[in-house]
């Protein structure tokens, strides 16, 4: 890119207006390239998170309008946070050439652009929820990085020349550097720039080792109360259906971590305390892993899961049950006294997650969870601790690499999301799928087995029924139950006509209650209506 750039510039000659701009584009880019490449070899010996494009693309996601998260998960799906982090980059991009474009004319005002980018950075940094003065020193030397190398390109590019004398072949005036030399210092710029950010990277590689190493050295105990097999016939094996257990690598995973935290869990520690706790608790790992463990099967629903969305997934989870972790320090629910109804959570990253104190206490299985399907937690769905409350949307329940716990009330404290239009508390909603056969697919006329899923935690599964065109509803056959925390398959055989259908499908809960058609989007508690999906039946 840079010689075909300065071969650019030369044939429209090192000292004209449109090769020196051409040069000062170039002169920018290179120029953040070295400040964000600075600038990850700081943050090594900070922490990831403090990184300029990590700090900004935080501040972004937190600022940004709940709907328009909400149309991002939609478009991009698991995707949306490398979406953000190119679209910062673009951004990054641009305030650069146009650094360098001015630093042609104005080298003052073009390296005090590239600072402020820095100081940019530098801001949105110490106003994450969990920053301390340090994070602010990545961005900066990125700015001063950006805004000194500026400074050189631009003064190395060729200037017009004074006179039309002769000038012996590529020198430029009198204490100007040539096209070559600009060239040279170039390279040497994107050498010595990826030179330090391949070092920040090994780095930051040997920083997470501890954690690596924690994770792989981490044997769970057996639990105390295991959870029985999954029974035979949950699983009913549909081609085109997904499996009764997620696999960990195929699990959703929808959270603001542009950076997915790297707990060392040597190191880590939860602390238990606020209204209504008489012995607060400060626990390690060793020490949580040395109560009983309680293994159960759970499905996960996420709130910003659309009707038919993706964002639901079922796991065997191994943890403490958070009710006698809260029992032991002195907690009681609000239904017997205690003063505090509102659990707050709160993640390594500074995310807070609002739990009602009732839910956590009221019998079911909400665990501190250490394990998922047999193997400690998996760092992006986080290690090492995480909470699981079955039958709460994952936004009020499902804090992951947990650090604190802390009782206050509704009335006292709005959590992350509250904050952000989402509702305080947040049933899940009963719903179904149809995974296949899927939208606009072409299917042979003759029997065809329309199969998916349907969830309502908590409170369970009690029928699927289907329907085609609006006709009357079909009742489906369901697979076995697995507790009612989990979600049930469920398959239905058509007789499929030649032509174009609509296949529609819902669900009722034990408590008898119909899964609802109306359509909702999914704020402020989740979405609600029937899935449908139209096919195509041939001869």
């Amino acid at each position: 890119m840079i010689r075909s750039i300065r071969t650019r510039a030369g044939r429209a000659g090192p000292g004209r207006p449109g090769g020196r701009y051409a040069l000062g584009a170039v002169s920018g880019l290179l120029a953040a390239f070295a400040g964000l490449a600075v600038a990850r070899l700081a943050a090594a010996a900070v922490r990831p998170e403090a990184a300029p494009l990590t700090a900004v693309g935080g501040a972004v996601v937190d600022a940004t309008p709940a709907a328009v998260k909400e149309w991002a998960v939609r478009r991009f799906g698991t995707d949306d946070k490398l979406v953000l982090t190119l679209g910062i980059g673009a951004v990054l991009a641009a305030v650069a050439i146009a650094a360098g474009l001015l630093a042609v004319r104005r080298p003052a005002a073009g390296t005090a652009l590239a600072a402020a980018f820095g100081a940019l950075g530098a801001t949105a940094a110490l106003g994450r929820p969990e920053a301390a003065w340090q994070d602010a020193l990545p961005s900066l030397a990125a700015g001063c990085a950006a805004a000194g190398v500026l400074y050189l390109l631009v003064r190395a590019i060729p200037r017009p020349r004074p006179q039309p004398r002769p000038q012996p072949s590529g020198a430029g005036p009198p204490g100007v550097m040539d096209r070559r030399g600009f060239g040279r210092l170039a390279l040497a710029t994107l050498a010595l720039s990826a030179g330090a950010g391949y070092a920040g990277r090994r780095l930051g590689a040997f920083g997470d080792a501890g954690a690596t190493a924690s994770r792989a050295g981490l044997v769970l105990p057996r639990p105390a109360v295991p959870a029985p097999p999954v029974p035979a016939g949950s699983d009913l094996r549909i081609p085109g259906a997904g499996r009764f257990i997620t696999p960990n690598q195929a699990f959703y995973r929808v959270d603001t971590a542009l950076v997915v935290p790297r707990v060392d869990a040597d190191t880590w520690r939860l602390t238990v305390h606020g209204e209504g706790v008489s012995r607060p608790l400060t626990l390690g790992l060793p020490e949580l892993l040395a109560r009983p463990l309680v293994e159960h099967d759970a499905t996960l629903t996420c709130v910003s899961n659309e009707v038919g969305g993706p964002y639901a997934g079922t796991a065997r989870w191994l943890g403490v049950r958070l009710a006698d972790l809260l029992r032991e320090a002195g907690v009681r629910p609000p239904s017997q006294g205690g003063r505090a109804d509102q659990l707050v959570a709160r993640s390594v990253d500074g995310m807070t997650l609002g739990t009602p104190v009732e839910a956590v206490m009221d019998g079911r299985e909400a665990l501190l969870a250490v394990g998922m399907n047999g193997e400690p937690l998996p760092f992006r769905h986080g290690f090492p601790v995480r909470m699981i409350v079955p039958g709460l949307y994952g936004y009020v329940s499902a804090c992951k690499w947990l650090r604190e716990l802390r009782l206050t009330t509704f009335a006292a404290y709005d959590a992350y999301w509250v904050r952000r239009s989402w509702a305080q508390q947040a049933t899940v909603k009963t719903q179904s799928r149809i995974d296949t056969p899927r939208a606009s697919a072409e299917v042979a006329a003759g029997r065809v087995a329309v199969a998916g899923v349907a969830w309502a935690q908590h409170r369970g599964i009690a029928r699927v029924e289907v329907r085609v065109d609006a006709g009357p509803w079909r009742e489906a056959r369901l697979g076995v139950a697995d507790g009612d925390d989990t979600w049930r398959q469920w398959v239905w055989l058509w007789e499929a006509a030649p032509g174009g259908h609509t296949l529609e499908v819902r669900a009722t809960d034990r408590t008898g209650a119909v899964q609802t058609g109306e359509r909702a989007g999914t704020l402020p508690d989740g979405a609600t209506g029937r899935h449908t999906v139209t096919v195509r039946v041939r001869d």
